[in-house]
């Protein structure tokens, strides 16, 4: 049995893999499965993959684009999910931001510099015509650091996955002002290159099971109360993001590498664009 480590963050895209840990598919293939969840998001695991804490992460592709770009010896296996993130922009529900536009030159909160919620707030800022220069931000660590900093003033606005931050919404913590699309698909499987190296067989059956599943997902009877129960959800949220979110059985393409690169570049978030067989396998 072949110990495997792989992370992601505790959202309802990943529940694919759980269903396949769960249901034995990986074990009949010998294969020992170990999910960590990483709520502090892709900062954090990239920084897991650098110091090779974990084999495997399911992770946003811009936060592994700008890290492999940076240095990080970790490789892009597979697209895992080929729509975008939905990143909706939220503040505090007592907080006088009526709209996107009074957001401009406050502060962002943000999981990890080199996070998703970090490098979508300067897509986000340049959609909107602001001056990047005067982004300024608070490091929170994670969706409830966030709600602090919110409250307490620390910040003025976060960025997370919609249907994620969704609850806080429908309790009066957050208001939600808007949402701001990735340009991109959102999730890859991201691994560290001695891993891939070492172990090319077990990753075409890590990748068959799990394309096996992602393929099938929608087409499970009652997968979207499962959702809904699992994360906390209301089913008509579920339901609405089911049809919105594509999975992928295929690698991530060289022309949207490079429009990621080149978004990042543009944006000063990155030195150097690098050639892609230096970030997918």
């Amino acid at each position: 049995m072949k110990t495997v480590k792989i992370i992601g963050v505790p959202e309802h895209f990943n529940l694919p893999w759980h269903l396949a840990i769960d249901e034995g598919a990986f074990r009949e293939r010998g294969i020992d499965l170990v999910w960590t969840d990483v709520p502090e998001g892709t900062g954090r695991m990239c920084s897991l993959l650098m110091d090779n804490e974990a084999d495997l992460a399911i992770i946003l592709t811009e936060g592994i684009v700008k890290s492999i770009t940076e240095g990080n010896t970790a490789k892009i296996i597979q697209e895992f999910i080929a729509s975008p993130l939905l990143w909706g922009i939220h503040v505090d529900t007592n907080s006088s931001f009526k709209n996107l536009k009074d957001l401009e030159n406050t502060t962002a909160a943000i999981s990890r510099f080199g996070s998703g919620s970090h490098l979508m707030a300067y897509v986000h800022a340049k959609q909107m015509g602001w001056d990047l220069e005067n982004l300024k931000f608070n490091l929170v660590n994670n969706l409830e650091g966030a709600v602090q900093s919110l409250s307490t003033g620390n910040a003025d606005y976060f960025m997370w996955e919609r249907f994620t931050t969704k609850p806080l919404v429908d309790g009066g913590i957050f208001r939600h002002l808007g949402d701001c699309p990735t340009p991109w698909p959102c999730f890859v499987l991201a691994g560290t290159t001695s891993f891939i190296a070492e172990n090319e067989n077990l990753i075409a059956h890590i990748r068959e099971i799990i394309n096996t599943y992602t393929v099938e997902f929608k087409q499970i009877p009652s997968i979207d109360r499962t959702l809904a129960h699992r994360y906390k959800q209301k089913l008509e949220d579920i339901q609405q993001w089911l049809q919105l979110t594509q999975w992928s059985q295929k690698q991530l393409s060289e022309h949207t590498l490079f429009k990621v690169q080149d978004t990042l570049n543009e944006l000063n978030l990155i030195d150097q664009i690098i050639p892609a067989d230096h970030i997918l396998t």
